[in-house]
């Protein structure tokens, strides 16, 4: 991935999740809250995914479409994953799934499935993990539902946790809402033999 894609990504990403964000998200966002959020999201996928893809620990995957558009994303990346809560101390390191968008015009086609379908095998196949986890906020029940029809299963709830929200007066507020940390045992994973040959 070119860091022009991270760009072109963090611009998607930006219309795809942020615009009429679940929770209550303003349905268009003003010029500032856009370039806010641009220029927040053009540094999270360039902490995320920038240098540590090179170490094999991080990916985002994205999708075009005929006009060579990005359609939909998603990302994971090796992280300690909490045991009880977001703030809580770490119980593994693992794949963890984030940033999966899809744009508005491209939903209720299967992408999102696809995505997912396309990080595990990755997780899989080329890092050799036989789980691979994810936040999702628990309102967004879309979200939720599809995650549990892909087979994850509910780890822990921290009602606690913060969001960012673009409200209709132009701002960017955070705001409560409980996060979800969902996990998956990956079918025909190879890292037990891996694990067994490995030098």
């Amino acid at each position: 991935m070119t860091r022009t894609t991270l760009y072109d990504a963090s611009d998607f990403f930006v219309d795809a999740f942020w615009t009429a964000k679940v929770g209550g998200g303003a349905n268009q966002l003003t010029p500032q809250q856009r370039k806010q959020l641009e220029q927040s999201q053009l540094a999270e996928f360039n902490k995320r995914y920038g240098t540590l893809r090179k170490m094999n620990s991080a990916e985002l995957l994205v999708c075009r479409n005929g006009e060579d558009k990005i359609v939909a994303c998603a990302g994971v990346e090796i992280d300690n994953i909490p045991k009880d809560c977001l703030t809580g101390p770490s119980k593994t390191k693992a794949p963890l799934m984030s940033n999966l968008a899809v744009s508005r015009q491209f939903r209720r086609r299967g992408l999102a499935e696809e995505m997912v379908n396309a990080v595990e095998r990755l997780v899989r196949d080329e890092w050799n993990h036989d789980e691979c986890y994810l936040y999702v906020e628990e309102r967004n029940r879309g979200a939720v539902k599809l995650y549990q029809k892909l087979g994850y299963r509910k780890v822990w709830k921290d009602p606690y946790a913060e969001t960012l929200l673009p409200t209709s007066d132009g701002s960017l507020c955070n705001t409560r809402t409980t996060i979800v940390c969902m996990r998956k045992q990956l079918a025909g994973s190879n890292s037990f033999w891996n694990s067994l040959f490995s030098r």
